[in-house]
């Protein structure tokens, strides 16, 4: 039994692309939004290194942290400010591109069980990484349903746009992964168990993207996808006081081609303004507590 959620939960997942290149504006962005629990994928560092960067100044703005990693590819995390217990790293039982790959790890944070997932991207339909993606995709609707959808959170970069409003262009993306139909199937067989997309449970029909590619000024033209998603149980999308995607995260210099995505339970200190918040509006103090 998991314990009791903590009260005004601000969970936030975000693909940083590489957390060594993107540090000062991952550990300016903590203090910026002041989340209490965050999801970040592409690390791509390992542990003792990911600790030997990151582990002083996390543990300065009260964070502690559940980290699986592998060096130069992949890479997770899970940093929580609520408490973080029962570590698991990885899918158990899940496939490997030969072994286990570094693309998941899960802890109990504030009462949550929560999930932070980098799915394998596919490459091509044509290409074994598209089906060690489906494969690894039914090993975590397996791991939802045996830890309990009700009680969890699974965060993170799931290389799936699951419709069509979430690409610009669908005649761009034809002959792409990310939107094919056993994709989106496999998408849809996570919501099955009781999960709940956030995002488009609040904002059904606003254009939201959180990954815009770095060429050809796909940004500044906001040719995007949305393939980062917060998914969760029923008990807690209920609590649900705002989300946003923070696409002021992806502008400037050096920024990860991928934008954070914010679910604020049970109090929205941003409010409730839109699916891409205008710039921020929070104030944070060293140590990690923040205004409200």
């Amino acid at each position: 039994m998991l314990p009791a959620s903590v009260a005004a939960v601000r969970l936030a997942t975000w693909n940083v692309n590489s957390a060594k290149a993107r540090e000062p504006r991952l550990l300016g962005w903590l203090d910026e939004r002041a989340p209490d629990v965050v999801c970040l994928q592409e690390t791509k560092l390992g542990d003792e290194a990911f600790a030997e960067s990151f582990g002083a100044p996390l543990a300065e703005r009260g964070y502690e942290v559940a980290h699986h990693g592998e060096g130069r590819w992949n890479g997770v995390a899970v940093l929580s400010r609520v408490g973080l217990d029962d570590v698991e790293e990885g899918l158990p039982g899940g496939p490997g591109y030969p072994h286990q790959e570094a693309r998941a790890v899960t802890a109990t944070c504030g009462g949550l069980r929560v999930t932070s997932v980098y799915v394998p991207n596919g490459r091509d339909v044509a290409d074994p990484h598209y089906a060690y993606k489906l494969e690894w995709l039914a090993a975590l609707r397996d791991r939802v349903e045996a830890a309990g959808p009700d009680v969890s959170v699974v965060a993170g970069d799931f290389n799936i746009a699951p419709a069509d409003p979430d690409v610009y262009s669908v005649e761009a993306f034809a002959e792409s992964t990310h939107v094919t139909p056993p994709e989106r199937e496999a998408f849809a067989a996570l919501l099955k168990t009781g999960l709940h997309d956030t995002v488009r449970d609040r904002w059904p029909d606003q254009r939201v993207f959180t990954y815009w590619d770095y060429r050809g000024g796909a940004f500044h033209q906001d040719r995007g996808m949305r393939i980062d998603h917060v998914l969760a149980g029923g008990p807690i999308a209920a609590r649900r006081a705002a989300v946003w995607v923070d696409r002021q995260a992806r502008k400037g210099t050096g920024p990860s081609d991928h934008a954070p995505v914010i679910l604020d339970l049970d109090e929205a200190p941003d409010g409730d303004l839109g699916p891409v918040v205008p710039p921020p509006s929070l104030g944070a103090k060293k140590g990690g507590s923040r205004r409200r």
